[in-house]
């Protein structure tokens, strides 16, 4: 694998107009600067659509495409939205997310587009349709009956439509027709602009790098559609949830609440809906990061119910199984194993016998207690290293926390005198490191303090939010990223 060089950004975080980033000019504006800066990956978060929380890792379906992110300029255009109609909401401060805006007239918005489309005629979008009904038709389907549920999630609908019997759902799609064309609607525009996107970036010679988490939110589709999949029982009830245990970042440990998977079953059906999802996944993406790697060869199951993860055990996963599956049936594919936090050998093995990449941080790195295996002389050249993630503070927001001692350590490591000078130091470090990969927020090439950070694990209220304001990424930046990426041999 030749040595190559990527951007992380969220498509959240682009500087589109009406409120959120989106698949419009401003996304291809900023392949163009990636082509620039002579990058050769761009790293998204999951596309998928998102609930309470806006995270993209608790996603109603994980097949279907988030439908904040069409292009409601392309919608114009078009002729099916007029732009006063756009205009007249006030999206709040374009440098920050305001989710709650964004629900309550995105929607609005995209039905308005709905009616005077008269898409249901369009043969491309009955072609559409038909090709992607074996998830699409579950989704409508969950989707309309949960907006006429005023959003609650499956487990507390009418028993009927809740166990999927015949009866109630041939009603139910009778009676709510129009709502699943709506979001059929939805998704076939999110595809066509995103699959638009996505070629001009390939054209410009840049990967996408997606992101799938390992789980599946238990209010979504999926789990109604196919409960067989995942740890329930006979009333669809969760008997076990998803988490980590605890540790010195989260006392309690990390209660995710997604149901586990019944990992007897997926090895009988030859993990038929693994193979169908991550097939679906090179169809969206050129390589897949696996979040919670590890959940492959052990999971942590914490009891249904519970308050926290502080009582929850491990049992094992699949193992490799699952991966030669894959690689028989799809080939070798590129993955990236996200293979973060404490890890036994048994993980170790697996990732080395998967032959993927795993992750190195390099704000891990500087613990002055102890040698760490994230300091750049420990890496294997097959792995990928960052200086932060979406779950992590940025550079300069690490600087305000970090201890006197660990940033000394940082500044001897890095040979610089100030502190100031650690965040292009520490992009360095990565860049000249011998990792084959390498990807960098773009909020450390801006040297951003915390206010730009994505995400706080196990918070509610702040996350997901930061965006690009217009202006930020200049020519200049561009060239100087450009530079680098000649001088540590990380040409597209």
């Amino acid at each position: 694998m030749k040595r190559r060089s990527g951007v992380l950004l969220p498509i959240t975080s682009l500087p589109s107009k009406y409120g959120i980033g989106c698949f419009s000019k401003e996304a291809y504006e900023f392949v163009d600067f990636l082509a620039e800066a002579n990058q050769g990956l761009w790293q998204i978060l999951p596309l998928g659509p998102t609930g309470y929380g806006d995270s993209p890792y608790q996603s109603f379906s994980t097949f279907a495409g988030n439908p904040y992110f069409i292009d409601l300029e392309a919608l114009i255009e078009k002729g099916w939205l007029k732009k006063e109609d756009c205009e007249k909401v006030n999206w709040g401060n374009p440098a920050y997310v305001e989710y709650e805006v964004i629900y309550k007239n995105r929607f609005t918005l995209l039905k308005k587009a709905f009616k005077k489309s008269h898409i249901t005629e369009d043969k491309e979008f009955q072609k559409y349709c038909k090709e992607n009904a074996y998830w699409l038709d579950d989704y409508a389907l969950y989707m309309a009956v949960k907006n006429a549920h005023g959003g609650a999630g499956w487990n507390t609908w009418e028993e009927d439509i809740r166990l999927r019997k015949k009866s109630a759902m041939k009603a139910a799609k009778e009676k709510y027709a129009e709502e699943i064309a709506f979001y059929q609607f939805q998704q076939y525009l999110f595809s066509t602009q995103w699959r638009a996107l996505k070629k001009y970036a390939n054209d410009k010679g840049i990967q996408i790098v997606g992101d799938i988490p390992i789980y599946v939110a238990y209010d979504s589709a999926d789990t109604w559609a196919a409960p067989e999949l995942f740890q329930l029982d006979d009333e669809g009830q969760p008997t076990a949830v998803a988490g980590c245990p605890p540790d010195s970042f989260a006392k309690t440990g990390q209660l995710w609440g997604n149901p586990l998977y019944r990992w007897d079953y997926h090895q009988e059906t030859g993990f038929a809906w693994w193979m169908k999802r991550l097939a679906y996944c090179y169809d969206l993406y050129d390589i897949v990061r696996i979040d919670h790697f590890r959940g492959f060869d052990e999971y942590y199951s914490i009891p249904f119910g519970d308050m926290t993860a502080e009582f929850g055990h491990w049992e094992k996963g699949p193992g490799y199984e699952i991966f030669r599956v894959l690689k028989k049936q799809l080939g070798e594919k590129d993955i990236i194993a996200e293979d973060l936090g404490f890890l036994t050998p048994s993980v170790i093995k697996l990732v080395k016998k998967t032959g993927y990449p795993g992750m190195k941080i390099l704000i891990f790195a500087f613990d002055h207690r102890e040698p760490s295996n994230y300091l750049p002389y420990n890496y294997d050249k097959n792995c990928v290293v960052y200086t932060g993630t979406h779950d992590n503070d940025t550079v300069a927001g690490w600087l305000t926390v970090a201890s006197r001692k660990d940033l000394a350590f940082a500044r001897r490591f890095l040979r610089v005198k100030r502190n100031k000078d650690i965040p292009a130091a520490m992009i360095e470090a990565a860049l000249g490191s011998v990792a084959d990969t390498a990807v960098i927020p773009i909020q450390d090439y801006l040297e951003l303090d915390n206010s730009a950070r994505i995400n706080v694990p196990s918070t509610l209220g702040t996350n997901w939010k930061w965006r690009l304001v217009k202006g930020q990424l200049t020519d200049e930046l561009a060239e100087r990223m450009a530079e680098l990426t000649k001088v540590y041999n990380r040409n597209r």
